[in-house]
């Protein structure tokens, strides 16, 4: 009587741990997760679509693609036009010359030189050595045009600058989407083990029911002298062992809701907490993702090796750049004049038309600092071609070991598949041979337990497939898998 008496307390005191822990976990947080109890099954693309567009992560990076995209119209500014007016004055003095000058520079975008064009009126006199100020009475049209035949002919710092800023725009997009490919595979695996809890759970309270159900008819067997009185107690043992299962189980649900609630949001962002009233019917949500992307093209869908190759393609456009600043600068230039309007107080001398040609040339002849950029750039760039090859090197020894672990993976759930269909045909058989009197209780708790282990087993197995598949779409960028089209 005495140990029907501490079975039945531990029975009291077992199902309390859940509301404690229940107390104490996720809902309790500073950041209070929306709880979502009832509602149709929780798919897997209803966790991926949620993630793509609400995840932390993904949002940072996207901000950081805007940031690049900032910079590179900031680059595009070198190009600009420019206009400016400049004006003067004697306000005390014996020359009471005025001059205002307007000018326009139109960088040009296929070299270093540029296009101009001005407007230039003066009033009052100058001293001889302002002669040049003179202009008619209407003013002086002037356009003009500056070409390097050498040095920044074929690439500047301007341009430098621009290739070099929509680089940094690719660079961001890749990184980007190397972000959502982490992301997405870290929620399929939060889904997958959310639905693998679930299953577990549901397995155990099944055995946990076989159990209940059970001591009603062994208490009327005992009363009707059937059954020994001891039959009770091992029952009622058994109850405990089996409700701490559960407990574990319910525990380990609640922790991969938890995890799940970090990548499963709402429109506003914030983390869904996924009650029990969602878990799919069966093990065919643990199917996993759909791997259909080729290996043939997987250099060109992996961002992490885009990332590299672009960074590659910034390395060459600053080693052009050195490059050009070892050349010697030879630059030519012209210009058109025309004065306007009446003659002014320069005399006639202004009114003719004027064509100005010219040129300017310089020769480095150190240049250290061009050459250090040199070395430095192609140097840089043998960097980059070293960590390109042993990147390509490692993604491929990488895909191989995921198809490998996949095909693996298959083999081992058909294994406990098999398994779990026989341990249930024996724990059916050993019921109905107990309810007949054919079999003892200790025969018929083992055969059970046996089957909901195998029943655990091929619920891991089929959840490390999914994982397995998953890592392969995430090894191949497969983005259509990963709920990212």
């Amino acid at each position: 009587m005495t140990g029907r008496l501490v079975l039945a307390l531990l029975c009291a005191a077992v199902p309390a741990a859940p509301a404690a822990a229940a107390q104490a976990g996720p809902a309790a947080a500073a950041s209070d997760p929306v709880v979502d109890r009832a509602g149709p099954p929780l798919t897997l693309d209803e966790v991926l679509r949620a993630s793509a567009r609400t995840a932390p992560q993904i949002v940072e990076q996207l901000a950081r693609v805007r940031q690049a995209e900032g910079r590179a119209l900031a680059a595009e500014g070198a190009f600009d036009t420019v206009f400016d007016v400049d004006g003067r004055s004697r306000a005390l003095g014996y020359y009471d010359g005025t001059v205002v000058d307007a000018r326009a520079v139109r960088p040009l975008t296929n070299n270093g030189g540029q296009l101009y064009g001005g407007y230039r009126i003066t009033r009052g006199d100058f001293p001889i050595y302002e002669d040049q100020f003179y202009t008619n009475r209407l003013g002086e049209l002037k356009v003009g045009v500056l070409y390097s035949l050498l040095r920044d002919r074929l690439v500047d710092a301007r341009r430098t600058q621009r290739t070099l800023a929509a680089g940094d725009i690719d660079v961001a997009r890749f990184e980007t989407e190397a972000v959502a490919i982490g992301v997405q595979r870290r929620a399929i695996d939060a889904y997958q083990n959310w639905v693998a809890a679930g299953l577990r759970l549901r397995a155990y309270r099944e055995l946990l029911e076989l159990a209940e159900n059970r001591r009603g008819a062994i208490t009327r067997q005992v009363e009707l002298g059937a059954r020994p009185q001891i039959l009770i107690t091992e029952n009622d043992q058994n109850l405990v062992r089996r409700r701490a299962l559960v407990v574990r189980a319910e525990q380990d649900f609640q922790a991969a809701a938890n995890t799940l609630s970090f990548f499963y949001r709402d429109d506003e962002g914030r983390p869904v907490l996924v009650g029990a009233g969602r878990l799919p019917a069966d093990a065919s949500a643990l199917a996993g993702v759909q791997v259909a992307a080729a290996q043939a093209d997987l250099a060109a869908r992996r961002p992490d090796l885009q990332t590299l190759l672009r960074r590659i393609d910034q390395s060459l456009a600053r080693l052009a750049l050195a490059e050009n600043e070892l050349r010697p600068r030879f630059d030519v230039r012209g210009e058109l004049g025309k004065d306007i309007g009446p003659e002014g107080l320069g005399g006639s001398t202004r009114t003719p038309l004027e064509a100005i040609v010219g040129f300017r040339f310089s020769l480095p002849l150190q240049n250290r600092a061009a050459r250090g950029r040199v070395a430095e750039a192609r140097a840089e760039i043998d960097a980059l071609e070293a960590r390109s090859r042993f990147l390509q090197d490692q993604i491929a020894v990488e895909v191989e070991g995921v198809a490998i672990a996949v095909g693996g993976a298959e083999r081992l759930a058909e294994a406990a598949e098999q398994e779990r269909a026989l341990a249930d045909r024996l724990a059916a058989a050993e019921r109905r041979r107990f309810d007949l009197g054919s079999s003892d209780f200790f025969l018929v708790n083992q055969r059970e337990e046996t089957a909901t282990d195998a029943q655990v087993r091929l619920i891991d197995a089929q959840a490390r497939i999914a994982a397995a598949r998953a890592e392969l779409a995430a090894a191949t960028a497969d983005r259509a898998a990963l709920g990212l089209e």
